[in-house]
């Protein structure tokens, strides 16, 4: 247990240096008397929707930890309920510092006229979330492994009272996990329903309508569109990439269970000692990517003069990369020294496992890499598609496919060689350390992420108060790199989605296969083979229903931005005031109602399936829509980044306004469900339902219609 303390002081100095970073931040001065209204104006939209949100949240939560504690145990209704509460802490701290971080990034930009000091306000304020997901999500685990530790050494199945078998730590801390996916799940596609919804009905009123430039203040939907930044890219984005995080630490952690109770029940050797040190390595491991992390946002914020925001930060990257690297190198050799392998197809003796984790890095920052290519204005992809706008909208919506579906072969390309290489240095526990490799420094690529929207934040509060074009040139600036930032953050969450759903998938395997069985799942089998193809489709079908889910919001959005341009007497000459709330209400009331059925999905398809038609269709559903997932992931979000910095392109020539930039605006409209709201929520779906399908297979292995029609007539 001395390993876990040293986790929680790690993990609690993260949580502290982003309340020394919370704290620096508020001191800022927030600028001019109307700069804190707007400010003031989008924080109380941003909370009242997550308020919102949580209430409903909160009814899911209590029904099924119910369900855990009489049908499971008590210990998975509780780390359940530690998990929501861990992702849920993350989530409204990372959005409230960014809610209060735009308007002093904002006010920075206007009083120094230098985009490397106010690169830092932006990084500082998304250093609380980036810190807070690793800090929280580690505090949460050291908690469930502290209270429930007299399960660690209960490795035979257990029964409960209904008759339901299964091993006590591995459902708890799979519980854990599934705590956090549920808030990721809610916050995703709730934050991405809501804040593109807002953002399509301020462009495609106020720009392409009206002629008029984004976040003008006579936009009804201007504050509304803030606020979704802030619930969709702040909250939405913390909440999902710690449920990445930690999906992929227990993965491992769980897997290692399997393993060791297949392996010695077929007395292939593998030691008690051997089994501690490597249940223990992904939470050292983790725990070092975190002190590296803190490292790499110190040397950007000791900067003294920076005038390229993305080298920069490109650089404190790989430093936390690079030390994440070495350290963890130092602990290999330390925990692993004198042991035992056994039969472990470990090939490269104690250096396996860490030689698996560096794959995942080095694939993090290939996968970052592809996403820049294809994004970022400053390569051809996004160029040739802003010189597709010349002609009309429609072939910048075609380039824009084009761009999207091309990224697809080489992040995937690069993903499928990661998974091979990690799994020949150390066998299926390589592949979940991939994962935890990939996600080991996730708390500065949250950071870089989490600054975009508070720079797109502070490009509104500038454009709303009247800053002056200097000062949107800084903002403008910043937000370019944030779309390009983000783009490569998406990258990381289905890439680490991938590599966790895969261990996940085998610990389901392993779930109800005979511990003495080798583990085979048989595509000739039509049960697997009719539920991957029914997986792949489901992926396309939740899609659907974000999208149309996006639309109809935005399209209420659209009428009422219409009605108050119509109505309102002045409005367009800037001489009275637009209604913001009714914007804000109305993107509010869409996305509450909009995100039940695509979360409902995710927790009850494999659920029903189970018991329906057994674990193999369930094993099939959870191959066909991560293979589908993982394709419609990368290029939703390559092609949203690259029709929205084809158009920042665009505006970066002074072409506002022009047929050009109109077909941009298009085709950004178009990216905007894409890359925030459909993207982002697909590698939340494979890992809820596998994280869902090894808590119910106890169940539905044993009790499934399909096995009783067989007992009937068979």
């Amino acid at each position: 247990m001395g390993i876990l303390l040293a986790v929680i002081i790690i993990a609690a100095l993260g949580v502290v240096y982003a309340a020394y970073s919370f704290h620096k931040v508020r001191r800022l001065p927030s600028g001019t008397k109307q700069m804190k209204e707007i400010a003031k104006a989008i924080r109380v939209g941003a909370q009242t929707f997550l308020m919102s949100e949580y209430k409903v949240l909160s009814v899911v939560v209590i029904a099924l930890a119910l369900l855990f504690g009489i049908f499971l145990s008590t210990s998975s209704a509780v780390a359940f309920v530690i998990g929501v509460l861990m992702s849920a802490i993350a989530g409204y701290v990372g959005m409230q510092m960014a809610t209060h971080a735009n308007v002093r990034v904002a006010n920075k930009a206007r009083t120094s006229k230098n985009i490397g000091e106010t690169l830092k306000v932006a990084l500082r304020g998304g250093s609380v979330m980036g810190l807070m997901v690793s800090g929280c999500a580690l505090i949460g685990l050291v908690i469930v492994f502290w209270l429930y530790k007299n399960q660690i050494g209960q490795l035979e199945s257990v029964t409960n009272w209904c008759g339901i078998s299964f091993v006590p730590f591995s459902m708890t801390l799979t519980s854990y996990a599934l705590g956090c996916s549920i808030v990721a799940m809610f916050n995703r596609v709730g934050g991405g329903i809501y804040t593109k919804a807002a953002d399509m009905g301020a462009d495609l009123v106020g720009k392409t309508e009206e002629n008029i430039p984004e976040d003008d203040p006579r936009n009804p939907a201007v504050i509304a569109d803030c606020v979704g930044d802030n619930v969709g890219d702040t909250a939405g984005l913390g909440s999902d990439l710690l449920e990445s995080y930690m999906g992929a630490i227990v993965s491992a952690i769980v897997l290692v269970f399997h393993l060791f109770i297949s392996y010695n029940a077929k007395n292939m050797g593998f030691s008690p000692e051997l089994f501690e040190k490597l249940y223990m390595f992904p939470i050292m491991f983790v725990a070092l990517g975190l002190v590296s992390c803190m490292i790499g946002l110190m040397y950007v914020f000791g900067r003294k003069s920076i005038t390229d925001p993305h080298k920069e930060m490109n650089k404190g990257t790989w430093l936390a990369a690079g030390l994440t690297i070495a350290t963890s190198l130092v602990m290999t050799v330390i925990n692993f020294w004198g042991a035992d392998f056994g039969a472990l197809p470990f090939r490269f003796g104690m250096l396996s496992p860490w030689f698996s984790a560096i794959i995942g890095v080095v694939c993090g920052i290939v996968i970052g890499m592809i996403s820049e290519y294809y994004t970022s204005y400053d390569y051809k992809p996004t160029k040739r598609l802003a010189e597709a706008c010349k002609n009309s909208a429609a072939i910048t919506i075609t380039e824009g496919l084009s761009v999207g579906m091309r990224s697809t072969l080489l992040t995937v390309s690069a993903l499928g060689a990661a998974m091979l290489i990690a799994h020949l240095c150390s066998g299926t526990f390589g592949v979940a350390m991939a994962a935890v490799g990939m996600l080991s420094f996730v708390s500065i690529t949250v950071s870089v992420d989490t600054y975009g929207p508070i720079s797109d934040n502070a490009g509104g509060i500038a454009e709303m108060s009247n800053l002056g074009d200097d000062v949107r040139a800084i903002t403008d600036k910043l937000d370019a790199v944030g779309n390009t930032t983000a783009a490569i953050g998406k990258g990381f969450a289905i890439g680490s989605a991938a590599f966790a759903t895969v261990s996940l998938m085998i610990s389901y395997l392993y779930t109800f296969t005979p511990v003495t069985t080798d583990i085979v799942l048989d595509f000739m089998n039509p049960l697997t083979l009719v539920g991957t193809l029914f997986g792949a489709a489901l992926t396309f079908y939740f899609s659907s229903l974000l999208i149309k889910a996006v639309s109809n919001s935005a399209q209420h959005m659209v009428d009422e931005v219409r009605r108050q341009f119509r109505t309102i007497k002045g409005l367009r000459e800037g001489e009275a005031n637009p209604d913001y709330k009714s914007c804000i209400q109305i993107a509010t009331n869409g996305a509450l109602a909009e995100m039940k059925a695509p979360a409902l999905i995710s927790v009850l398809v494999p659920i029903v399936s189970g018991f329906v038609f057994g674990p193999e269709f369930v094993a099939g559903i959870l191959v066909g829509a991560t293979i589908a997932a993982i394709m419609l992931a990368v290029f939703c979000g390559n092609s949203g980044g690259a029709w929205d910095n084809a158009k920042k392109y665009i505006e970066s020539l002074g072409r506002k306004g022009t047929p050009e930039h109109h077909a941009a605006v298009v085709g950004d409209t178009v990216g905007d469900p894409l890359k925030d709201t459909v993207g982002p929520s697909l590698d939340i779906l494979i890992k809820i339902m596998s994280t869902v399908s090894i808590i119910f297979v106890c169940i539905f292995a044993e009790f499934n219609l399909m096995s009783l029609i067989e007992k009937l007539f068979g």
